[in-house]
């Protein structure tokens, strides 16, 4: 009688030692970031890309506008992420300088895909602007979807970019997720800041909770549309 008792209370002692364990290494793992505090909800998990999605039916799209500023057709172009971009790897992709230039789609295959999407958006032959990825490649989108591309009008470079580069600092930076900054530029490019929680002082992306966490430097190229 003894000995079972004995025996019963070392592998209740085994159990509680290796729980112990367990919760001291998850409670000194780094979690990933977070939604920044009072930020507005964004948009649902955006769609996968793929290359195969057919282009929407010619004169079937509106370039609509917000502050004076572009936006696409959400029931055309809602936006699509590429598969090969996680949070878990972003510093070996998106944070990485140079990266999008290895999965940009060739200017053949985007010249055949813009001719497209213009007549998709009833654009003028010629139409000058940018052919854009709405959920940019710095971004994680999807680089050959047509769910993710538009015929942006207007200059080259254009105000877009500069809300793209500030969002890839602030995930680069670990003060937003990944998908955060996905969905909020899909959603309304004019709006992503706000909606991810994000103010721009000094030059710099901070976080509306706390300003005194900013994005560091630049991780991508001015390119990286």
């Amino acid at each position: 009688m003894g000995s079972r008792k004995v025996g019963s209370f070392v592998v209740a002692t085994a159990v509680a030692l290796s729980l112990s364990g367990c919760q001291s290494a998850a409670a000194s793992a780094s979690p990933p970031p977070t939604a920044a505090a009072g930020a507005p909800p964004v948009a649902a998990a955006l769609a996968v890309g793929r290359a195969t999605t057919p282009m929407p039916t010619p004169n079937t799209c509106r370039v609509g506008s917000q502050d004076g500023q572009p936006l696409p057709d959400p029931s055309c172009t809602p936006g699509a992420i590429n598969p090969a971009v996680t949070q878990a790897d972003i510093q070996s992709t998106i944070c990485t300088s140079g990266w999008t230039a290895t999965v940009r789609p060739s200017t053949s295959v985007t010249s055949r895909m813009k001719a497209e999407s213009a007549r998709s958006y009833g654009l003028p032959a010629g139409e000058k602007g940018e052919y854009d990825h709405l959920v940019s490649l710095e971004l994680g989108g999807a680089p050959d979807d047509p769910r993710n591309l538009w015929v942006e009008p207007g200059p080259i470079p254009n105000p877009k970019d500069a809300v793209e580069n500030k969002l890839n600092q602030a995930v680069c930076s670990g003060l937003i997720p990944l998908a955060t900054a996905q969905r909020a530029i899909a959603s309304d490019w004019v709006t992503a800041f706000d909606v991810a929680g994000l103010r721009v002082a000094g030059g710099k992306a901070c976080l509306r909770s706390d300003p005194t966490r900013c994005a560091a430097g630049r991780h991508q190229s001015t390119t990286d549309d």
